[in-house]
C-alpha cells in the first residue's frame, strides 16, 4: 500500500505523531542525512520524534509517503531505493 499526504492538508505535531503512531519505522531524509527509527523496539519521546518530522513552519515536512508500515518523510535518492527496492 502506498499512501500520499496531499500537500493542501497541513499536518501539525498533534497529526503527524499520530501518524507515525500507526507505522513500524519511520525514515526520515533531511538532506544527506538519513535517520531510521523502529518504532516497535525502540520508539523515541515525542519531542525527539516531533524535531524529526517537522519543519520550521510546525507542521510535517513533505514529501511524506506511507508504504506499508513505513512512513517516508523527506527526500533521499539512496533511502528510496531502500524502501521501495
Amino acid at each position: 500500500m502506498h499512501e500520499t499526504v496531499p500537500a493542501s492538508r497541513k499536518l501539525g505535531r498533534t497529526e503527524a505523531l499520530e501518524l507515525t503512531r500507526q507505522a513500524h519505522r519511520v525514515v526520515v531524509a533531511k538532506g544527506k542525512k538519513v535517520t531510521s527509527l523502529d518504532l516497535r523496539t525502540a520508539p523515541p519521546a515525542d519531542d525527539v520524534l516531533a524535531g524529526l518530522l517537522l519543519g520550521p513552519t510546525g507542521n510535517l515536512r513533505a514529501p511524506t509517503m506511507r508504504v506499508g508500515q513505513t512512513i517516508l518523510i523527506g527526500y533521499n535518492d539512496q533511502a528510496f531505493v531502500d524502501v521501495f527496492g
